[in-house]
């Protein structure tokens, strides 16, 4: 076969190549793994504004630098006398009184990025902000203690870094459905049936052949587990209901998988950002919501860990345009049926002593986050992972 008609005809299923080249692991799972704990992450992509999430409405501070886009204390839904969240997060609130929510101020990293690119990657690999890494923190938990692709899906059609590792990568899964007849082309079972395994390791195309091999073998696993549970509940029809609904079908079916990634993007407000937000924490807030219900109706939602972090916050200055700046330290959700610390879980935002751009400071690491839940929820050992030793929070 010429490269060029291989390269061609692989688009139809670009999705496949994202499984790392070994073949049938799948095919060793150890069943007894039903019921381990799970990490469900949401990413709020481009910067969501963390004072407007959860808001210092008691701060005189808070309403002088945001004159127009401060939100009105008579809409604040009141957590304590400090602090209160956006009125379009009367979801997670429930969550928040049933003592499922801990929310975590001023969590950043030294020496901040304000790219969004190079931020999201420092939080995808766990990052010192000069060091570069080619594997993410979830990619290298799946070197150390994964055993298929599976145990870490992204919902979505592509991988990003975070699902990435020196020797095993996750799997992108946008609709389980569609991967299943994808692999099943009968473009890849021509491909499958003429090279030998003699054949695929002398080949120059060799590690994609074996790579389409281990795909359809996960690819039919995934479908014929999914395909045992369908959700019933009712979930809002946006972009990030429809990630957590196949993760809801995941889990509740019994898929072996560990780790579930999801994302929301839009949140980059640099202008007019009242309604932006506004509707983009409603997405979020209300498929939360359903997500927790999904899970609890199977009880699985025990096993279940939640983290919603975004890659930075916003400046504390409202800027000409009604919309916000790009920031550094934001607060960080943690939702959970048992977590040892809930509520606000340490100090609020400081908003008289801000950076030399005008920014909040960090308090919290957000690898000390990652720590936690390696290490007290995952039970690994978190400085394998995260190359060196962070000191653990108590909401675990």
């Amino acid at each position: 076969m010429k490269r060029r008609d291989f390269i061609k005809n692989s688009a139809l299923a670009s999705s496949l190549f994202y499984v790392p080249s070994f073949v049938n692991a799948f095919n060793k799972l150890d069943l007894s793994l039903a019921g381990y704990k799970r990490l469900v992450i949401v990413q709020l992509s481009g910067g969501n504004d963390g004072l407007n999430t959860v808001i210092p409405y008691n701060n005189d501070i808070y309403f002088k630098n945001r004159p127009t886009i401060g939100q009105k204390t008579s809409s604040i839904l009141k957590i304590n006398d400090e602090l209160g969240f956006h009125k379009n997060l009367a979801p997670l609130k429930r969550l928040f009184d049933k003592g499922y929510v801990s929310v975590i101020n001023n969590v950043g990293y030294p020496n901040p990025n304000r790219s969004h690119f190079r931020s999201t990657d420092i939080w995808q690999t766990a990052s010192n902000s000069n060091q570069y890494l080619n594997s993410g923190w979830l990619g290298r938990y799946l070197d150390s203690y994964g055993k298929s692709p599976h145990n870490a899906i992204q919902v979505d059609d592509s991988l990003s870094l975070v699902m990435k590792g020196n020797k095993l990568n996750g799997m992108a899964v946008q609709d389980a459905k569609q991967l299943y007849y994808n692999a099943q082309d009968p473009y890849f079972k021509k491909v499958l049936e003429h090279h030998s395994d003699q054949h695929l390791s002398e080949h120059n195309l060799g590690y994609l052949y074996k790579t389409m091999i281990a795909a359809e073998n996960s690819a039919q696993y995934i479908y014929n587990k999914s395909k045992t549970y369908n959700s019933t509940q009712e979930y809002p029809n946006n972009p990030l209901g429809n990630q957590l609904k196949t993760a809801a079908e995941f889990i509740n079916s019994g898929v072996d998988c560990k780790i579930l990634y999801t994302s929301l993007g839009g949140f980059d407000t640099h202008f007019n950002q009242t309604s932006r937000q506004e509707k983009l924490l409603s997405v979020y807030s209300e498929s939360i919501d359903a997500f927790v219900k999904d899970l609890e109706k199977n009880d699985t939602f025990k096993d279940t860990l939640i983290l919603t972090f975004s890659e930075f916050g916003r400046r504390v200055k409202q800027n000409a345009a009604n919309g916000t700046d790009h920031g550094t330290a934001n607060n960080v959700f943690i939702i959970g049926k048992n977590l040892k610390k809930n509520g606000i879980y340490n100090e609020m935002p400081n908003l008289s002593d801000l950076d030399s751009n005008g920014d909040l400071k960090y308090s919290v690491d957000f690898r000390q986050i990652y720590a936690t839940i390696l290490k007290n929820w995952m039970e690994v050992d978190d400085k394998v992972i995260l190359n060196k030793s962070f000191k653990p929070l108590t909401f675990l």
